[in-house]
C-alpha cells in the first residue's frame, strides 16, 4: 500500500468503525436510562404507532376502573339507604300488629301512633337528605314529600371502559317511583298522618307497610344486581388492563440484558477503533523518515 499523508484507508475505516460504535453506545445507553427500546419515531416508527395506541388504551380503562369504583359506591349508598328503610318498615309493622290487638285501649294506640309517625319522619329523613357527592339521590333538592327525584330517579349512564360505547345504563326510576308511591301513605315527609285510632286503621296500616316492603324489595333487588354486575365488570377491566400492559411492555420496553451487552460490547469495540486510529495516523508519519 503506497504510504500517502492524503489519504489513510486505515484512519478512514477505524474512523467510521468509532463512529458507528459511538452511535450503537448511545441508543444502548439511552435505552437503560430510560428502560424504554422506543424513545423517538425513528427507534421504531410501526412500533411507536401501535404502542401509542394501546398506552391510550391502558389509561383509559384505569379511568373505566376507577369509574366502576364511584358507581359500585354510589350504588352502595343507595342500597344502605333501604337497608334502613327496610328495617324502618319492620317495625312499623310490628307496631301495626300490636296495635291491632284490641286488648289495647286508646292511650296505648296513641302512644303506638306517636312511635309510628317518628318513623315516618325518619324514612322522609333517609328519602330526602341521602346523597352522593353531594348530589341527592332519591328526591329533590329540598324536597318535602315522598315525591320520586335525584339521581336516581332517571335514567343515567356510567362509563364503564375505555371506548365511547362502553356504557352501563341503568334506569330505576320506575321501581323508585312505585317505593315513593307506596311511603306517601304514611302521609309527607316532614308531616307523617297515620293514626291508629282502632283496629281497622292498624290493619289498614299493616296493609300499606306490607305493600311498600315489596316495591322497595324490588329497589333494592335491582340495586344489587346492578352492584354485582359492577363487580364483574371490574374483575374484566383488570385482565384486559394487565393484558393491554403486557403487550405494551412488550413493544416499548427495553430488553436489559440485551441492551447491557451492547453497550459492553461497544465501549470495548470504541476503545480499539480509537486504538486503532491512534496506529492509523502514525502511520503518516512514517512518511517523514524517507526525509531524512
Amino acid at each position: 500500500m503506497a504510504l500517502s499523508i492524503f489519504t489513510s484507508g486505515a484512519a478512514m475505516s477505524s474512523t467510521n468503525a468509532l463512529n458507528k460504535s459511538n452511535s450503537i453506545l448511545s441508543t444502548a445507553m439511552e435505552r437503560l436510562g430510560t428502560g424504554k427500546r422506543i424513545n423517538s419515531a425513528a427507534d421504531d416508527a410501526a412500533g411507536l404507532q401501535i404502542a401509542t395506541r394501546l398506552q391510550g388504551q391502558v389509561n383509559g380503562m384505569g379511568v373505566a376502573q376507577r369509574n366502576v369504583s364511584d358507581a359500585t359506591a354510589m350504588l352502595q349508598t343507595a342500597e344502605g339507604a333501604f337497608d334502613e328503610v327496610t328495617n324502618i318498615l319492620y317495625r312499623m309493622k310490628d307496631l301495626a300488629t300490636q296495635a291491632a290487638n284490641d286488648t289495647n285501649g286508646t292511650n296505648e294506640r296513641t302512644a303506638i301512633g306517636a312511635e309510628v309517625n317518628e318513623l315516618v319522619k325518619e324514612l322522609g329523613n333517609i328519602m330526602t337528605k341521602t346523597s352522593y357527592a353531594g348530589e341527592t339521590l332519591f328526591t329533590d333538592a329540598a324536597a318535602t314529600t315522598f315525591a320520586s327525584g335525584g339521581k336516581l330517579g332517571a335514567a343515567i349512564n356510567f362509563q364503564i371502559g375505555a371506548g365511547k360505547d362502553e356504557k352501563l345504563a341503568l334506569d330505576l326510576s320506575t321501581a323508585q317511583g312505585a317505593v315513593m308511591t307506596e311511603l306517601v301513605k304514611f302521609g309527607t315527609a316532614s308531616t307523617p298522618a297515620v293514626a291508629l285510632t282502632n283496629a281497622a286503621d292498624a290493619g289498614t296500616l299493616i296493609t300499606n307497610v306490607g305493600t311498600a316492603l315489596d316495591k322497595v324489595g324490588t329497589m333494592r333487588s335491582s340495586l344489587g344486581a346492578n352492584i354485582n354486575r359492577l363487580g364483574h365488570t371490574s374483575a374484566n377491566l383488570a385482565n384486559m388492563k394487565d393484558n393491554t400492559t403486557l403487550a405494551l411492555g412488550n413493544i416499548r420496553d427495553a430488553d436489559f440484558a440485551s441492551e447491557a451487552t451492547n453497550m459492553t460490547r461497544n465501549q470495548m469495540l470504541a476503545q480499539t477503533s480509537m486504538s486503532m486510529l491512534k496506529q492509523a495516523n502514525s502511520m503518516s508519519g512514517m512518511v517523514m523518515s524517507l526525509l531524512g
